[in-house]
């Protein structure tokens, strides 16, 4: 194994190994809080900025493209240039950025500055994982910092709606942003005591595939949220699905070339590392992603104001909590990809059995049989594929296991949002008949099963050498 000697004075200091661990927690609460709590208010930031169902999936996507489509780029610059540098710079722009989205006056500003913060999650994403590898060299330390980091993940996700809706009501949608900053700040503070550490072999930034990678995420995701309002035949549309085809192929191109590419296209030659890319692409494209959808039933036709929303999604959030908190256990005792793929059979199965028991006229507990079971699925997915990621490569490369996991990651959430949305009607919820809305919703969330069952059954094959050698 290839350190710094920064990296081995943290590895061998356990003080060192706890604050590193702390700090990766609370950005990635930060970051998980985020995407929570807007869900809550996506009702309250449409009439608050007079914005439809395109302006609320542009909040959404705004954040999830850049992080996408930079988180690599952030990995391979904090590998090179330090990743405690990286991640207080991400912090510092996070929270800055969040501050600009609580002070939005309009729905392109608040876009625009979502954008921004999603660039700063990225920095955080690429080194939040990246930190907590310097500092467990051994598989028992790892297994139980990924443990403390997927239960963290869990409880975000656990109280994530429910502070969303406290917040939106006895204050108002702006104060789900502000949040942030009191965090952002805890956070830098911690982050002073900790070491840095780079890769003495890190790779060079890779412009042309960069540029190709955010071109081509940007035309799809724009090309999808369109195609219901202009039509799949609007010259918008079509141009834009060429152009996303031709950067793209572009992009695949740029790598195989490149004498640094930022995603060497070799690595998907290895099973152990293309299982876990498809794996968390497939919980965000699926559950993650038909989270937008899932508020607007609730508080769209079922009728439900944010802090309802947000008690109606507690007892499956704080079941992945419970669950991710007991996986790390599990995972010295069972292979991560088998557990990774159990939960996302549990996700899948739980999409299909949100389409047999949702109506125009049920009540909001018609959503907790398949909420629960995807919950579980969910809980049984984050550490273990946590543990997949950074064990696809080697502990120098830390960073680009972090990041190419990212991506894969929150392509998912961002290309999910925009098709599973092609399946709902333009409008939305908003004066649309409940029943065309909800028949919109239950093709969204089969698609979505149907893709996490793909998606799990692939990556177990990807993964079964892997699971009987063990």
């Amino acid at each position: 194994m290839t350190m710094t000697t920064e990296t081995a004075q943290v590895t061998g200091t356990a003080p060192g190994q706890k604050v590193s661990i702390a700090v990766a927690c609370v950005a990635t609460v930060m970051l998980m809080l985020d995407v929570s709590v807007v869900n809550t208010a996506l009702n309250d930031i449409a009439a608050g900025l007079q914005a439809g169902l395109s302006g609320l999936q542009w909040v959404i996507d705004a954040y999830t493209l850049p992080l996408a489509a930079v988180v690599l780029s952030a990995g391979a610059l904090a590998d090179r240039f330090g990743r405690k540098r990286a991640f207080v710079g991400g912090m510092v722009l996070f929270t800055l950025a969040s501050a600009a989205c609580a002070l939005a006056p309009g729905i392109a500003t608040l876009v625009a500055a979502r954008a921004a913060q999603g660039v700063g999650a990225a920095v955080l994403f690429a080194t939040a994982l990246a930190l907590i590898s310097e500092v467990t060299p051994t598989v028992e330390e790892r297994a139980r910092a990924l443990g403390v980091y997927g239960a963290a993940i869990g409880a975000a996700f656990a109280i994530g709606p429910f502070v969303g809706g406290v917040l939106t009501e006895a204050i108002g949608w702006r104060a789900i942003f502000w949040c942030n900053v009191p965090i952002g700040v805890l956070t830098l503070v911690l982050a002073r005591r900790v070491r840095e550490s780079r890769d003495p072999q890190a790779r060079r930034l890779d412009v042309p595939g960069q540029v190709a990678l955010v071109v081509g995420l940007f035309l799809l995701v724009l090309a999808l949220l369109r195609g219901n309002e202009d039509g799949w035949g609007s010259a918008l549309v079509a141009s834009s699905l060429a152009g996303a085809l031709a950067a793209l192929v572009a992009l695949v191109v740029i790598e195989h070339r490149s004498r640094a590419p930022m995603l060497p296209l070799g690595l998907f030659r290895r099973p152990s590392f293309t299982a876990p890319q498809l794996l968390v692409f497939g919980i965000s494209a699926s559950f993650f992603a038909g989270f937008l959808y899932l508020t607007l039933y609730l508080q769209g036709v079922v009728g439900l104001s944010p802090l309802q929303t947000g008690l109606a999604y507690l007892p499956g959030t704080a079941l992945v909590f419970v669950v991710s908190g007991m996986t790390a256990g599990l995972m010295t005792r069972f292979a991560p990809g088998a557990l990774a793929v159990v939960g996302l059979l549990l996700v899948a199965a739980g999409m299909v059995v949100f389409a047999w028991t949702t109506h125009a006229d049920s009540g909001w507990a018609s959503i907790l049989p398949g909420f629960l079971l995807a919950s579980v699925g969910t809980g049984l997915f984050n550490p273990s594929g946590s543990a997949l990621a950074l064990t696809a490569l080697p502990p120098e490369q830390s960073g680009l296991a972090a990041g190419a996991n990212d991506t894969f990651r929150q392509t998912g959430l961002a290309v999910g949002v925009a098709w599973l949305g092609t399946f709902l009607p333009a409008a939305g919820p908003f004066g649309t008949d409940p029943g065309a809305f909800v028949a919109g919703l239950h093709h969204a969330v089969l698609a979505a099963g149907l893709l996490a069952l793909g998606c799990a059954v692939v990556g177990g094959l990807l993964l079964r050498p892997e699971g009987h050698s063990r």
